[in-house]
């Protein structure tokens, strides 16, 4: 339990670091900045801090249960960063695609 659960935790931080580097990356790209811009190279080192992160949460999980965390908890986020920071809209198939999503967290990360 304790194992799945320290897993988890290093999913959540990796998810919230590369969620950051895609926020930031995003607002390179609105900007219209240089692929060399300072904004894109931090973006690319939050990237690599979360590839760290990643080796930490494979100690404690499957990489099946890894990959399906991971990518419910970006999903999701960003998802929500989409619709409310940048005015995406999220219309009954991505709404529907965020509960699959869930779903398939719940059916593949078993605690116990």
């Amino acid at each position: 339990m304790s194992n799945v659960l320290s897993g988890l935790g290093f999913i959540a931080v990796t998810a919230f670091v590369v969620i950051l580097g895609d926020y930031v990356l995003k607002l390179a790209a609105d900007r219209g900045l240089a692929t060399l811009s300072t904004m894109v190279a931090l973006g690319v080192g939050l990237y690599a801090v979360s590839a760290l992160l990643w080796f930490g949460a494979m100690r404690h999980l499957t990489l099946g249960q890894a990959g399906v965390a991971y990518s419910m908890l970006t999903l999701v986020a960003l998802a929500l960063i989409g619709a409310l920071a940048f005015g995406e809209r999220l219309g009954l198939r991505e709404l529907a695609g965020l509960g699959c999503a869930l779903t398939a967290m719940a059916l593949m990360v078993r605690v116990g």
